[in-house]
């Protein structure tokens, strides 16, 4: 998929649904409670988010809250893909991304109909990522993320990732998501196929955050 064919980017904003198949997620709306009900409570939720407006729905099988524990490719493949599939037979037109580090499970749910590749860990994770993303021509999404597994806090709100130590916020931020960018070039990515993302609410304090979202046009 050419991203360039479906978004034109500066013309408006966006909008991504996000359907989190977890049973643990970070926002509190995981929709694996069961996996009986799993797949029909994903479409019902991709539904609604369709009516709103959506553009993209983003499916995702691990969570990525604090201290979530790491889960093994076949278990997120099983979580994810069925839910794939049946979105893409029900919206054949709307634009699908699997939110995944792992290579494999990536390259399976393209198989099964996502378009876009959305990794939190912008191919650091998992080296084969990258150039599986190049020859099969996906796009990729690529988040900012100092954070690490055990650098979390509880506090009356929940958990929450330990902001990381930056010696200038934007100009940071903004180097290491052209590092991104760079590490996917050169795994074969083409510019116009990359999307990079500030990763807001990763390895940030919320006052970090806020100063990302209030200087978003900074990273133009």
């Amino acid at each position: 998929m050419r991203l360039a064919e479906r978004f034109d980017w500066g013309s408006r904003t966006y909008v991504m649904g996000i359907l989190n198949v977890t049973p643990d997620s970070f926002s509190g709306d995981g929709l694996r409670v069961d996996a009986k009900g799993a797949l029909d409570r994903a479409l019902a939720q991709a539904r609604d988010f369709v009516d709103a407006g959506a553009d993209i729905l983003d499916v995702g099988g691990e969570s990525t809250r604090p201290g979530a524990a790491p889960l093994d490719a076949d278990e997120e493949k099983e979580r994810v893909l069925p839910v794939i599939a049946a979105l893409a037979a029900e919206f054949p037109d709307l634009t699908i991304s699997i939110d995944t580090f792992k290579s494999d499970v990536a390259a399976a749910a393209l198989d099964a109909g996502a378009h876009i590749v959305n990794d939190v860990w912008g191919l650091r994770a998992d080296p084969e990522m990258g150039c599986m993303a190049a020859e099969r021509g996906a796009p990729v999404i690529l988040m900012h993320n100092r954070s690490r597994p055990n650098d979390v806090i509880v506090d009356r709100l929940g958990g929450s990732y330990l902001g990381a130590s930056y010696d200038d916020l934007l100009a940071d931020v903004a180097r290491e998501m052209a590092g991104l960018a760079e590490r996917a070039l050169a795994s074969g990515v083409e510019r116009d196929q990359i999307v990079l993302d500030p990763g807001i609410g990763f390895g940030k304090t919320i006052q970090q955050n806020m100063a990302l979202i209030n200087h978003m046009d900074s990273f133009k």
